[in-house]
């Protein structure tokens, strides 16, 4: 088994650590004609874009489950696990589109959507892990083997960090929360 030593964590805190840092830093600080930032620019595009690929990456990781979904068929209750695995993770990809069109829309919901997202992130993770742990009566520690809790962290950690912008952020504030905002269909700007 391979191990994470101390300078591959010093790594990713400087590839996550520094943009996160810059993030935070720039929506603390009001440039100089607040009312100026609005729409879709600067760090907030970073997050649009962000926004937008991640339904795309749960229907591919759904694609990419697919053959362990048949390997799990054959298994006793593996058919009530996969449905429920995929009933579970089609209800986060739902999640996912809501907060998609409620941020195009720039509704003012959109920063509490968010801040959702973020939190059912852990919880369909561990939803998924009781689920597949006791209807396959497999212990969650084989579950967990290897880097399988690595991604679902990684991503917690990172929408958070998104998550403490959305709340600080003036062009957030600006683009979902003022007064031009209310029905305006996203434009970039």
């Amino acid at each position: 088994m391979r191990t994470f030593s101390i300078w591959h964590w010093a790594i990713v805190l400087l590839i996550i650590g520094v943009p996160v840092f810059l993030a935070v830093r720039s929506a603390v600080k009001p440039s100089q004609g607040p009312a100026a930032l609005i729409g879709f620019g600067g760090w907030l595009m970073l997050l649009a874009i962000g926004q937008v690929l991640s339904p795309l990456r749960t229907l591919a990781d759904l694609a990419n489950s697919a053959e362990g979904y048949r390997q799990l068929m054959s298994l006793p209750n593996g058919l009530v696990a996969v449905y429920s695995e995929v009933a579970l993770n089609l209800a986060f990809l739902a999640l996912q589109l809501v907060v998609l069109i409620s941020m195009l829309r720039r509704s003012r919901r959109f920063p509490q959507l968010f801040l959702v997202q973020w939190i059912a992130i852990p919880v369909v993770f561990l939803l998924d892990t009781i689920l597949i742990s006791s209807t396959l009566g497999v212990p969650v520690s084989q579950i967990l083997a290897g880097d399988a809790l690595a991604t679902p962290v990684l991503s917690f950690i990172l929408t958070g960090a998104w998550v403490a912008y959305v709340y600080k952020s003036v062009r957030v504030k600006n683009t979902f929360c003022g007064e031009v905002a209310a029905g305006q269909v996203a434009t970039a700007s």
